[in-house]
């Protein structure tokens, strides 16, 4: 009876902190997008240009991009599309976060090593990165899709047009009228693989890098560590992820209709239709400002999500 009073015991502390860990990984994720946002953005438009189209689009940067967003619309311009961009975290990073952790501790106990995750192995991590990932991209596909649409408005403005959508909303139920509901998820398929290889590279390598750090006395389990691990991360995770970034963003920025030509079939055919015009290096286009925001984002994210769980009396990630 005992035994059955601390195994409910346990399951409550559980499922508490599994709450308390899903609205701290909310809040910390919210942060992280808003100081990190215009990079977004800049670096989405920079892989909307086709080099084919135009001799000055090759010669594009980030710094030309953004200098030209501000200009003609304001610092303010920096920041379309950011509401969907934290509506699409709060579902995907708390579901990826939260799902991995639960994974690793899964397999940890299974073993019945009580290290925390620090006995899996980088595959074993790296699977269990990717299938998180997985799951929680499918369920924030749509709010992705009228992110980068939002996003793309802009592009659109710059040139004298007028854009496709007034707000979120409005993008979400012009989509869902033109497109039928299947079109909330146009893309999915560039969208899971990237989220795979992203969350790959990030959450296994940030797991690792981690205790690397610690295990070899580099630093504490501390600012200093969690600072280190990310920069690691935010580099292999951008290095994997860039190409299926490319096409997901190319794909999901195409709108079906009478008056607009579908350019790609598929991701495969983007994919080929990509390196065969603009050559192979188009795949990372975009590589810098992605990295120059995914080592900002995971420093101010993984900072303040492990503040925040010290804070809350849990462990450490």
């Amino acid at each position: 009876m005992k035994a059955s009073r601390e195994e409910e015991g346990g399951q409550l502390r559980a499922h508490k902190n599994a709450h308390v860990k899903l609205m701290l990984t909310s809040l910390s994720a919210m942060a992280a997008e808003t100081s990190t946002f215009p990079i977004d953005l800049t670096k989405t438009r920079l892989q909307l240009e086709s080099s084919s189209s135009s001799s000055s689009r090759s010669r594009t940067n980030a710094f030309r991009v953004a200098t030209e967003i501000v200009r003609e619309q304001g610092p303010l311009g920096l920041y379309k599309g950011l509401s969907p961009a934290i509506i699409r975290h709060l579902l995907y990073t708390p579901i990826r976060i939260v799902a991995y952790e639960n994974l690793r501790n899964a397999v940890v106990s299974a073993d019945g090593d009580g290290d925390g995750g620090g006995s899996l192995s980088l595959s074993a991590k790296a699977l269990a990165g990717g299938f998180s990932g997985v799951i929680a991209q499918v369920v924030a596909s749509p709010a992705d899709l009228v992110k980068v649409r939002m996003q793309a408005d802009g592009r659109l403005v710059s040139q004298g047009l007028q854009p496709r959508y007034s707000g979120p909303l409005d993008a979400l139920n012009e989509i869902v009228r033109t497109e039928g509901f299947g079109g909330l998820w146009k893309g999915v398929f560039p969208n899971v693989q990237r989220a795979f290889l992203v969350n790959m590279g990030e959450l296994a390598c940030y797991d690792h890098a981690k205790r690397f750090v610690i295990q070899n006395q580099i630093a504490n389990d501390n600012i200093y560590a969690h600072t280190l691990a990310s920069i690691m991360s935010g580099l292999s995770a951008t290095t994997l992820s860039c190409p299926a970034d490319v096409v997901k963003t190319r794909m999901m920025n195409q709108a079906a209709g009478k008056e607009r030509k579908i350019i790609y079939n598929s991701s495969y055919d983007c994919l080929v239709k990509t390196v065969r015009i603009e050559g192979l290096r188009a795949l990372w286009k975009g590589f810098f400002p992605t990295w120059a925001r995914l080592g900002p984002w995971q420093f101010v994210f993984w900072v303040s999500y492990e503040k925040l769980r010290q804070i809350a009396g849990l462990s450490s990630f």
